[in-house]
């Protein structure tokens, strides 16, 4: 019996579909957002806090289609342990790390990293408007710290999409926006 991702290979194409439309809009409405917030920080609040909110929303939509979305939009395809991160990482250094259809560790644990950072930034932002914290100092900064270290980690994620795709001849971009990849077997 064929693996399940390859139970949806287009006829004739060589590819299979791997991304949803829901984590391709998810993805994509996440960046837009996430931007507009960030380059609204100096503007106005309305703005700002709209696409903050927005991309609150977006996240826990996404954690909740994490636990019962199609195969490859489910946690438990994609969340590895330390010890397979690592591995991943250092065949990667050597250009021989293994090709997977659906995310591999290091970007499974990216997702992670970038999810828990965006409730991070979102939780601090909510805090700041709240009376109780009014003039708190350290939310403003924690909150400041969040959005530097999500931005640290988007440049990691996209050098890693870079690597990735070169290492495997596959365009990880194009495959975000199509929700298709190579049906090549893992491995």
């Amino acid at each position: 019996m064929p693996a399940p991702e390859l139970k949806t290979i287009a006829a004739g194409s060589g590819t299979v579909r791997v991304w949803d439309r829901f984590v391709r809009l998810f993805h994509w409405s996440l960046v837009s957002l996430f931007v507009l917030a960030y380059a609204s920080h100096d503007g106005p609040d309305a703005l700002h806090q709209g696409a903050g909110y927005g991309v609150l929303v977006l996240v826990a939509l996404r954690i909740g289609w994490g636990f019962v979305g199609p195969e490859h939009a489910r946690f438990r395809s994609f969340v590895f342990g330390p010890r397979a991160v690592a591995a991943f990482l250092r065949d990667t250094l050597r250009l021989r790390a293994r090709r997977y259809i659906g995310h591999n560790p290091a970007g499974g644990a990216m997702a992670l990293a970038l999810t828990a950072m965006i409730l991070m930034i979102s939780a601090t932002g909510i805090m700041q408007a709240m009376t109780a914290f009014w003039g708190q100092k350290w939310v403003e900064e924690a909150h400041e710290l969040a959005v530097h270290g999500t931005v640290g980690l988007i440049v990691l994620h996209v050098l890693g999409v870079i690597v990735a795709s070169l290492e495997h001849r596959e365009n990880l971009v194009r495959a975000m926006i199509t929700g298709r990849k190579r049906a090549e077997p893992e491995g």
